[in-house]
């Protein structure tokens, strides 16, 4: 029997140092390794370390797509859930770029094992990205080999536990079956020793009996169903478990949590019973943290995994699966030691085999380091039995919060908000923004012209970046005053934490004040009719109201003045004699009248623009009529507000409006009544009367009362009309607008004159129009008419001034012969003209008439008759009766009988100051039959 312990002894040496050599090929190899095994087309590189083997999916073909691995061995393919890789030694993670890891036990359930030295490791790669009905399917075949065995093999890994142990050679195992009571001498206390003594069989094992710590027996069949993962080789018993089964424990030693796996296997075959003891601890606990360092504190001395005389021949560590040497733990700063109770391993925060992962604490943004280091031993008890102690523990240092800064890199003057929010770590996306509560994918906004762009850095973080116009309808828009705007753009950012879908919101605003409202103007002009108002509306964006006068301009106000808004102006036209216009004075022949508009903002009362134009309309105040008749039209103007027009009157207090309004008052009278005054002006006659408020009485409405007190009247308009004889006169006009409405209204008229030719001396029947040429005897009487027409005053005399006879119907043509010159008979005309009387019977107003008789004649050059035709002409004027100046007074000279009044002599034409009524007669021939 020693001679057999030596040599295993001297075996298990042998394995040692050849496992070390191995062990430091690889830890010098594996980047070399990592690159041969890496698929360029696929994207895919496997790696064998150690007991395992390393599946890495690179990023190019994860990133954004869905990613299944399934397991394959033979024809049995499955796909690889949490349990079942828990179940048969699969382990899956990934980092922040989408690079995927699966690391495979090479006593996997579904490993292809040759002699316990080669194992083969099937799996399928299935990815599909979000567009494609199918899968891209990738197979994974790769051969591991491992030689390495110690007698038992302890694998902690992310999600499982594992541990195997070896059986003895065939010549040992029928020994130990002459003896089968040595197997049941040991006590589970003692099992330790057990191990090289085992004889296994997955076939025949009979049940098993997990310690919680408190016995719970089940056959294979159920701890298989319960996802216990147990597996046999041609030298080996590999049990599988969970972290979180029912079937595992918590232990602590020297302060450190492990997880504890203990399992009696009972292997029954033929006549015999082989109990074989397995146990597993794991770490979960052991890290401390400052803000610089890990530690991470293993203890290596469990009474459960072996005696106080281990001997440890190894002490290795590793990062992600695999072994580092010292050069590359001084240049990263790692540091592994060990003292009487622990292997401790210090790592810097930060440093480049880790990476820093984004994490949420109550809807804030937060960091942490993470980094997967790995500690392998490799231990003797007592020099005989080694155990490979393998465990790699991923660490997350505590979440801390990470502070975020909100730049504003607003240019005013561009009116754009840009906006940056970081730096975030390279796994945040941004999913969505929500503006002034509305909530846009970026790509929606991004549809909208809000250009969201992620900001990469150096360092691998990045930002958010995005522009949004302030005219855009998100952006909230406050008038602070008349000319300022706030421009507010409340932000909610939507994160989302990649790859595990953990979102978060990030809320700020920005704010940019501007003096850049345009108010809304108005202008105006007007025609003979009407006022036309342009109202710019600005850029407000407000909806304002429009004031016209003392009323705010309603829908059917608008309507009615026909207001028009092509979004930029708004139009109306309102006539001049409106209700909402104003009137400001009287003229002669004009209306000053005034439109004030307001435009303001109905929220806040405010004033927006204020407008008045004022303007002469053409229109008629005062009509003088040809029959002596007379109209006057008084209106309102805005300095009498309390005037009311019905108690307007004339001189004669009995004259009141023939029609009146709340502004105007019509007044209809004749020249003779009402209080009128006639005055002449060389030759011009006036007729002159007065609207006032009363006689002496001021006349307002109040409270539906109409009220009268002594006082000059507050208001007077005096009418005028001028008459000339057949022609207009319009006399000079002025007014002045004092608080008291004074005002003139100067009217014009035309008197008609006619002059006509009389059949015979009665003056019954005369020649009209049609007549004409008239022929007549040489020396045959022509008995004239001139008559004023229309005109119903007696006190007015019609004077013939002068007459003449021409040729030709030109009245200043030559030769021509004078018939009365200056209201007397021309005295070197030996056929006189005569005057005849006009008697009452003859005309209603005998004053208005004048009869004259000529011969006919003819005009002789050289005793020869230059022509056979004459026409006659006369100037007239009007006189008022009584009238003793100028020509109205003028005496002819003795004999002439040519005129009642005697004594008249000749005026002196140079000083003429009459306005003269001109008067021709039609052809008249010499008849020569």
């Amino acid at each position: 029997m020693s001679w057999l312990l030596g040599i295993c002894t001297l075996w298990l040496l042998m394995v040692l140092v050849l496992s070390n050599f191995i062990e430091q090929q690889q830890v010098k190899n594996f980047d070399l390794v990592a690159a041969q095994n890496f698929n360029q087309r696929t994207g895919l590189r496997t790696e064998c370390l150690g007991s395992y083997m390393k599946l890495t999916i690179d990023k190019s073909i994860a990133f954004g797509n869905q990613v299944e691995i399934d397991v394959v061995n033979g024809s049995q393919i499955e796909p690889l859930t949490p349990a079942l890789a828990a179940k048969c030694g699969f382990s899956v993670d990934s980092d922040p770029w989408g690079n995927h890891r699966i690391f495979a036990s090479i006593l996997n359930c579904f490993a292809g094992d040759e002699d316990d030295t080669v194992m083969d490791v099937d799996m399928r790669v299935r990815v599909r990205g979000l567009n494609k009905m199918q899968h891209d399917v990738y197979p994974v075949t790769k051969s591991c080999t491992y030689n390495r065995w110690a007698s038992r093999e302890i694998l902690c890994e992310r999600n499982y536990m594992e541990v195997s142990v070896n059986r003895m050679p065939g010549e040992i195992t029928a020994l130990r079956r002459q003896k089968p009571k040595l197997a049941r001498a040991y006590s589970s206390n003692q099992w330790a020793g057990t191990v090289s003594e085992a004889i296994t069989s997955k076939y025949n094992i009979w049940r098993m009996v997990f310690f919680t710590p408190e016995q719970k027996a089940m056959v294979l069949e159920d701890a298989l169903k319960a996802g216990h993962g147990i597996t046999t080789t041609k030298s080996r018993l590999a049990i599988r478990t969970g972290y979180d089964m029912p079937e595992t424990y918590v232990e602590n030693v020297s302060g450190v949590p492990m997880k504890i796996i203990k399992v009696t296997t009972y292997f029954k075959k033929q006549w015999s019973v082989t109990m074989l003891d397995t146990v597993a601890a794991c770490p979960i606990g052991g890290l401390s943290f400052t803000d610089e360092m890990i530690t991470w504190s293993f203890p290596w001395k469990n009474p459960l995994l072996g005696t106080s005389d281990n001997i440890i021949h190894e002490m290795l560590m590793g990062i992600d699966g695999r072994l580092i040497d010292s050069a590359h733990m001084a240049a990263r700063g790692y540091i592994l030691t060990r003292n009487d109770d622990f292997i401790v391993i210090k790592m810097p925060i930060g440093g480049p085999d880790g990476y820093s992962k984004s994490g949420v604490v109550d809807n804030q943004y937060h960091t942490r380091y993470v980094i997967e280091p790995m500690l392998e031993l490799l231990w003797s008890e007592g020099g005989v039995d080694s155990t490979r102690y393998r465990v790699l523990f991923p660490v997350k240092t505590p979440l801390m919060p990470r502070p975020l800064q909100f730049v504003d890199l607003t240019v005013v003057e561009e009116r754009i908000f840009d906006v940056v929010l970081g730096p975030f770590l390279h796994d945040i996306e941004l999913v969505n923004i929500t503006f002034s509560g509305v909530l846009l994918t970026v790509m929606e906004a991004n549809a909208r012209g809000f250009n969201v762009q992620d900001q990469l850095f150096q360092n691998g973080s990045k930002a958010f970046r995005f522009n949004v116009p302030f005219t855009d309808s998100l952006v909230v828009k406050t008038q602070t005053d008349l000319l300022a705007t706030v421009y507010t753009l409340p932000i909610i950012y939507g994160f989302m934490v990649v790859p595990e879908y953990i979102a978060f919101s990030y809320v700020t605003s920005v704010q940019v004040t501007l003096r850049d409202i345009v108010l809304p103007t108005v202008t105006g002009s007007c025609d003979k009719d009407q006022f036309y108002i342009t109202i710019s509306n600005g850029n407000l964006g407000v909806d304002y109201n429009i004031m016209l006068g003392t009323r705010d301009l309603n829908q059917e106000l608008r309507a009615e003045y026909g207001i028009r808004d092509n979004g930029t102006h708004l139009t109306l036209a309102v006539p001049f004699l409106s209700l909402d216009v104003a009137f400001e004075l009287m003229y002669s022949t004009s209306l000053r009248a005034r439109a004030d508009v307001l435009v303001w903002e109905p929220v806040s009362k405010r004033s927006l623009s204020d407008f008045s134009l004022a303007c002469n309309f053409p229109m008629t105040m005062t009509e003088c009529f040809s029959n002596g008749s007379i109209s006057a039209l008084a209106v309102k103007v805005e300095s009498v507000p309390q005037l009311v027009p019905k108690n307007l009157r004339l001189r004669d207090p009995s004259c009141r409006p023939k029609f009146s309004n709340d502004r105007f008052a019509y007044f209809s009278f004749d020249a003779n009544s009402c209080g009128t005054t006639r005055t002449f002006y060389d030759g011009i006659m006036m007729y002159q009367n007065e609207i006032t408020s009363g006689d002496g009485l001021q006349v307002f409405q109040q409270a539906n009362k109409v009220l009268a007190a002594p006082s000059d009247p507050d208001y007077r308009v005096t009418v005028s009309c001028f008459y000339n004889l057949n022609e207009t006169q319009m006399i000079a006009f002025t007014s002045q607008p004092l608080v008291r409405a004074s005002m003139v209204e100067t009217g014009y008229g035309e008197l008609h004159v006619v002059m006509r030719l009389a059949l015979d001396g009665s003056y019954s029947n005369f020649y009209v129009e049609e007549d004409y040429p008239v022929a007549r005897y040489l020396r045959s009487p022509l008995f004239f008419e001139v008559m004023l027409l229309q005109s119903t005053d007696p006190r007015i005399e019609l004077v013939l001034e002068n007459c003449w006879a021409t040729m030709n119907e030109g009245r200043e043509s030559t030769p021509r012969w004078d018939l009365i010159v200056d209201g007397c008979v021309n005295l070197a005309d030996t056929r006189r003209t005569h005057f005849h009387s006009v008697t009452p019977e003859m005309a209603t107003y005998p004053t208005h008439v004048k009869h004259f008789e000529i011969k006919m004649f003819t005009f002789m050059k050289d005793s020869v008759v230059s022509q056979d035709q004459i026409f006659v002409h006369c100037d007239a004027v009007l006189c008022a009766v009584n009238q003793a100046d100028g020509i109205c007074q003028r005496q002819c000279p003795s004999p002439s009988p040519l005129n009642p009044r005697n004594n008249r002599v000749r005026r002196d034409v140079a000083n003429d100051r009459y306005q003269r009524t001109l008067l021709s007669s039609g052809k008249i021939l010499l008849s020569s039959s």
